[in-house]
């Protein structure tokens, strides 16, 4: 994959690119500002991207705003952003345009090297990777969930990660079949059309959680 890596902090810009290229893939281009990050957007189109929340020159949401900006202009662009805190607007409005490739990651997770890299391949193939925070903090605003078994709840927030049955039924220790009938009884509950295409049954719960 060809990745652009935007990240005002060093250190961690570095890490990044070294972590990404031990795993065989191409660092295209780095940016460490807003400016730099949507030039680079716009004349590179990357496979994907990984771009911090907060970068100068406002130190605000310049990254996040960058990435909205091309995603305008390029509908699907991959995007995996990162933040240091959970921001519940940042995830609605990532999530506004309803397509896919889009990723939301708290920074701790580019500790745990597998779990950063197979987020970063899933939002290139135009899937969706949301941090367990971030999904835990949008289900807890959301009060429509009150049928749902404790185990439908489970089952919800893994999918809305972005995980498949397969690795659904890893996580928690169940066969396929039963997180397929989860998955049927839950959607029931929540008026979901149920989608054997794992990116579409994705995007149908975020957006079931957005506009909760």
């Amino acid at each position: 994959m060809r990745i652009l890596v935007a990240e005002d902090l060093y250190l961690l810009r570095d890490g990044m690119v070294r972590l990404i290229e031990a795993y065989g893939h191409q660092v295209v281009a780095t940016a460490s500002t807003g400016p730099e990050t949507l030039e680079a957007l716009r004349t590179l189109r990357p496979d994907v991207s990984v771009i911090d929340v907060r970068m100068p020159p406002t130190q605000t949401d310049e990254g996040l705003r960058a990435a909205l900006a091309a995603r305008a202009e390029t509908p699907g662009l991959p995007i995996l952003i990162l933040s240091q805190h959970v921001q519940q607007l940042y995830a609605r409005e990532l999530l506004a345009d309803g397509s896919g490739g889009i990723g939301y990651l708290l920074k701790e997770s580019v500790f745990d090297a597998d779990q950063f890299v197979g987020a970063l391949e899933r939002v290139a193939a135009g899937g969706t990777a949301m941090d367990p925070a971030v999904i835990a903090r949008l289900l807890n605003g959301t009060r429509r969930l009150g049928d749902l078994t404790e185990r439908e709840h489970s089952v919800l927030a893994l999918m809305a990660e972005g995980l498949s049955n397969q690795a659904i039924s890893r996580r928690l220790f169940l066969s396929e079949s039963a997180v397929s009938k989860y998955t049927t009884s839950l959607f029931g509950k929540l008026g979901i059309v149920d989608d054997n295409d794992t990116n579409r049954r994705v995007r149908a719960v975020l957006a079931y959680l957005n506009e909760s």
